[in-house]
């Protein structure tokens, strides 16, 4: 059942969003060559408590972690670890929080110092992607114009979207109904309505599209281990058109 909210609701929602978003900003300005991802990690937990939130992945069906930090062909649920960045590797960073019992949820993937062509093309395109979907998140479109807009321009490029992996309502639950896959035709699924709040997020692969979940049952990685980028938003659905709460 698709939850509705009130613009009431909508406005508790953009306080954790707005804490997610300011993470995701300064995470911009640690991320660099040597740094780990336990390093990473600390400081977005720092960031969301000290600005009011609580971190919503830590604990949630037992991830350990506040961040998801994944690097190079882990698409999605990378645990951080005393792993260290090196120059020309990719990190996507996917980040929730909740205050007073509203969740915000959003994701960004970084260069690491200078990267290749292949992969800045990437990640433009992803982050493309995302902005696509959230173009079709108006009243009156269905889930899947969403869905389909993120797969034609990722194919256009010449990159797969991940099949296993999904887009999903959110607010008063991290995941609610419905899910947002980034693949498939349009004019299929939910009707969107007023009130409608979509976690919009693209997972495009530079290789084929599919995944493997490691030995910790969290971490999936590319099948044949070429790189991934992920970008998200969290998003109302109004009558005016979609509204980024995630956006600083």
């Amino acid at each position: 059942m698709i939850i509705l909210k009130s613009r009431a609701e909508i406005e508790k929602m953009r306080v954790a969003c707005r804490i997610v978003a300011g993470a995701l900003a300064g995470l911009k300005e640690v991320v660099r060559p040597g740094v780990t991802t336990a390093e990473l990690d600390s400081f977005a937990e720092g960031y969301i408590v000290k600005h009011g939130g609580i971190p919503a992945f830590k604990g949630y069906m037992g991830y350990p972690s506040t961040l998801c930090a994944s690097i190079n062909e882990v698409v999605v649920h990378g645990i951080p670890s005393a792993r260290r960045l090196n120059e020309g590797d990719i990190i996507g960073l996917d980040l929730g929080a909740v205050v007073d019992g509203y969740y915000g949820d959003a994701a960004i993937t970084l260069p690491v110092g200078e990267i290749s062509d292949q992969l800045k093309k990437l990640l433009d395109v992803t982050e493309r992607c995302l902005y696509a979907g959230i173009e079709n998140a108006i009243v009156g479109n269905r889930v899947s114009d969403i869905s389909n807009a993120v797969q034609t321009l990722a194919e256009a490029n010449g990159f797969s979207v991940v099949r296993e992996f999904v887009g999903h309502g959110v607010g008063r639950r991290l995941h609610e109904d419905p899910q947002v896959p980034n693949f498939g035709p349009p004019g299929q699924g939910p009707r969107l309505k007023a009130g409608t709040t979509l976690a919009i997020e693209p997972m495009v692969n530079m290789g084929a599209s599919q995944t493997v979940v490691l030995e910790d049952k969290w971490t999936a990685v590319t099948f044949d281990r070429r790189p991934s980028a992920h970008f998200e938003h969290t998003v109302a659905v109004t009558d005016k058109g979609p509204e980024i709460l995630t956006a600083l």
